[in-house]
């Protein structure tokens, strides 16, 4: 199992990395690297865990992730699609720790100012002719792609990926611990989890890993595991129409109809029989 921090691997003289993942599933372990991230999805869609908050992602989203902001994608592989990210790696001092400061380029510190959090903006037809142009140039053109990229991300409408960030890096034996729990939670949700279960598997008493998990995401665990079913519920009520409420609540791993009505009111703001009427995701 990979651990934290997870270190991006590039040439020793290339500040500007960019990616292609290709398959079934992207990497599905939490990790951190010390890269923003910029990521197009080209295909696929899946859940997306950043920091403390719980996203859903599609084709065409446009995903930034802040340097060392913890996260972990969760591809949906119901539909057996591959997925397609393109994706850029840089530090806001990979090309001089004064090249962003520059009067130049000042209209770009929104951009930095909301990765801390993590942000997205849904499909963008600029965004998607650069990112296709990305593959066929060279290491200049994709540091010029790259400033025209920043420059639409900073004046774009968007949508934060977290709400809490964890003040510390992570240390290895964090990082293991808290991606063994985050693997077991989303590959388990639909099923009955305790806290007994929890803890043995964060190696901790049930006290101390209530603690440890509330400190690193500003919420409960049963609060987060809460709010990772009703985000897979959502996706079912919009896909699956001929699914009951019922089914939709069972699925996602309530066995109580009338728990499963006040729980989704409380993240989604609204009762599932109106969520299902709506259109956005």
């Amino acid at each position: 199992m990979k651990v934290l921090p997870f270190k991006i691997p590039k040439p020793e003289h290339q500040a500007l990395i960019y990616q292609e993942d290709y398959g079934l599933v992207f990497y599905d372990k939490l990790h951190q690297h010390e890269e923003i991230q910029i990521s197009f999805i080209k295909e696929g869609e899946g859940t997306l865990i950043v920091g403390d908050t719980i996203n859903y992602y599609q084709k065409g989203d446009v995903l930034i992730i802040g340097g060392n902001l913890p996260h972990v994608f969760k591809s949906d592989t119901i539909n057996k699609t591959k997925s397609h990210m393109l994706t850029l790696f840089f530090t806001k001092n990979a090309f001089g720790s004064c090249f962003f400061n520059l009067e130049e380029l000042k209209e770009l510190h929104l951009f930095f100012k909301k990765s801390e959090n993590g942000f997205k903006i849904s499909s963008n037809a600029n965004i998607t002719f650069l990112f296709s142009k990305l593959t066929s140039s060279s290491s200049l053109q994709q540091f010029i792609l790259l400033l025209e990229i920043l420059r639409i991300l900073s004046k774009a409408r968007s949508k934060p990926l977290s709400s809490f960030v964890y003040e510390k890096l992570y240390t290895d034996i964090e990082g293991k611990r808290m991606s063994a729990v985050m693997e077991y939670t989303m590959n388990n949700f639909n099923q009955n989890i305790s806290l007994d279960k929890v803890a043995v598997i964060a190696t901790m008493t049930k006290n101390a890993f209530c603690k440890y998990f509330k400190k690193r995401t500003n919420k409960t665990y049963f609060r987060f595991l809460n709010e990772l079913r009703i985000e897979n519920a959502s996706k079912l009520l919009l896909s699956k129409t001929d699914l009951s409420i019922a089914e939709v609540a069972y699925k996602s791993g309530f066995n109580n109809i009338s728990n499963f009505n006040r729980q989704f009111k409380v993240v989604k703001h609204l009762v599932p029989s109106e969520y299902k009427k709506t259109k956005v995701i």
